[in-house]
């Protein structure tokens, strides 16, 4: 069951995000349009820059469950075995460290904002802590996957963002058509 939460909040983290990327596509195209017909959309600038760090910020759980995020694996690849899983372990265990940072530190940003009633500064005044939800949140997001990945892979099993290595040229070609990582 929580398996099944944890992977419901990774895919709708993902949804999330592709709904900002279609917001910041439709704010553009707005603006673009709108410029040949005199029409403004009021700070749909700010709108566009917070929708595109929520995106951002948002995808990254869903990148990293998924074995999508830029990895540099040169010397866990020539690893095998306890040791190879120890120093993955190590690595989740430094980037966890620094996501917590990051995600504190996220969290007391929106959380100051909302205490002080800090609004922004554009032609429409909106209250800073809402769009930084999206940040602080996609944070606390990849936070929760990285600590999965980590107890998974701490009982033994391979890392779920680990793809597996490419068999044939054919299955190169097919993985790269496809638009899937290598």
């Amino acid at each position: 069951m929580i398996r099944k939460l944890l992977d419901g909040l990774y895919f709708a983290s993902g949804v999330a995000a592709a709904g900002f990327l279609v917001l910041i596509f439709a704010l553009m195209m707005g603006l673009s349009v709108g410029r040949q017909f005199g029409i403004n959309i009021p700070s749909g600038d700010d709108f566009a820059a917070w929708s595109m760090a929520a995106m951002a910020f948002l995808g990254l759980a869903h990148t990293f469950r998924y074995g999508e995020m830029i990895r540099v694996g040169l010397l866990l690849e020539q690893l095998t075995g306890r040791r190879r899983q120890a120093l993955e372990l190590f690595a989740l265990t430094v980037g966890i460290a620094f996501l917590a940072y990051f995600t504190w530190n996220a969290g007391r940003l929106a959380y100051d904002s909302w205490r002080f009633n800090d609004m922004s500064q554009g032609v429409v005044a909106v209250p800073l802590w809402f769009p930084q939800l999206g940040y602080a949140g996609g944070l606390a997001i990849l936070l929760i996957a990285m600590t999965d990945e980590f107890v998974n892979v701490a009982r033994g099993n391979r890392p779920r963002y680990e793809k597996e290595p490419v068999s044939s040229p054919e299955e190169l070609v097919e993985r790269i058509a496809s638009g899937g990582g290598v």
